[in-house]
């Protein structure tokens, strides 16, 4: 891999694991465009750590009074932090169950294809009821709503699904507003995402990868970062204004388009 591939996917990363687009769908679509060979898995999950330090300087305000709160005994802080402590769980499982499964059968354009549409109708259907929703406090999100939420995460393991579409559409479904239903799939994936980096990363380097690998893979985690910034922003923002439709609309196209694709 080139630092010229590092950069690119590293932004791809970033700016589509937030935006309920597929990061993994899209890591996988980018080499094939390009011709580039596949990265791997490990090379995916390790840019992750440019999103999750993302994540962290994003919600530093928020893990702050949140830690405060559990200290200092506030129900709706431990209630919080005992959902995503628990919502975590379920992903954590399907990912050391099926992760061999995953990279050697499923990183496929057809399965990205299908899964792009197939979760744009859900997404379409769960941002349809959104106006009627009332929950505007990650702190009123509660467990109940957030294993529900992390019961829908494993299903991102699949390329094409996208976590950050899928919790958020969980989350739509179970009352939340856009704005808070974004900022809670981004919060509950900070640690099934932090986990899974630094596993990744600590094979990479245990396997030999040194010097010039290392250099580039710490590219592609620096892109990474800086577009994940700006994603992570950009979505919340935009999301308490508008609706999900352009993202339904994206995926739906991609989707047609890849499966024409793969049928020529």
């Amino acid at each position: 891999m080139t630092p010229l591939h590092a950069i690119v996917l590293g932004v791809v990363q970033g700016a589509t694991e937030f935006l309920p687009v597929s990061s993994s769908g899209h890591l996988i679509l980018v080499p094939r465009l390009f011709g580039w060979p596949d990265q791997g898995l490990a090379f995916d999950a390790a840019v992750h750590l440019g999103t999750v330090l993302a994540l962290l300087i994003y919600f530093t305000g928020d893990l702050r009074r949140l830690a405060a709160g559990i200290l200092e005994g506030r129900p709706a802080d431990r209630r919080l932090a005992a959902g995503v402590v628990l919502g975590s769980i379920p992903a954590g499982i399907a990912g050391l169950a099926f992760q061999r499964v995953i990279e050697s059968q499923l990183r496929s354009v057809t399965v990205v294809a299908v899964s792009t549409i197939l979760w744009a109708l859900v997404l379409w259907c769960a941002d349809r009821r959104a106006a009627r929703n009332r929950v505007h406090d990650l702190r009123e999100v509660g467990i109940g709503r957030a294993l529900v939420v992390g019961l829908a995460q494993p299903l991102a393991l699949i390329p094409g699904t996208s976590r950050s579409g899928i919790t958020l559409s969980t989350g739509l479904f179970a009352g939340l507003d856009r704005a808070t239903a974004a900022r809670f799939a981004f919060l509950l994936g900070l640690p099934i995402t932090m986990a899974a980096s630094l596993l990744e990363a600590s094979t990479l380097v245990r396997a030999g990868s040194t010097g010039d690998g290392l250099g580039v893979i710490a590219l592609g985690v620096a892109t990474s970062f800086v577009a994940g910034l700006a994603a992570i922003r950009f979505l919340v923002s935009y999301l308490q204004r508008r609706t999900l439709l352009v993202f339904v609309v994206y995926r739906i196209v991609l989707g047609a388009i890849l499966l024409w694709v793969t049928r020529g």
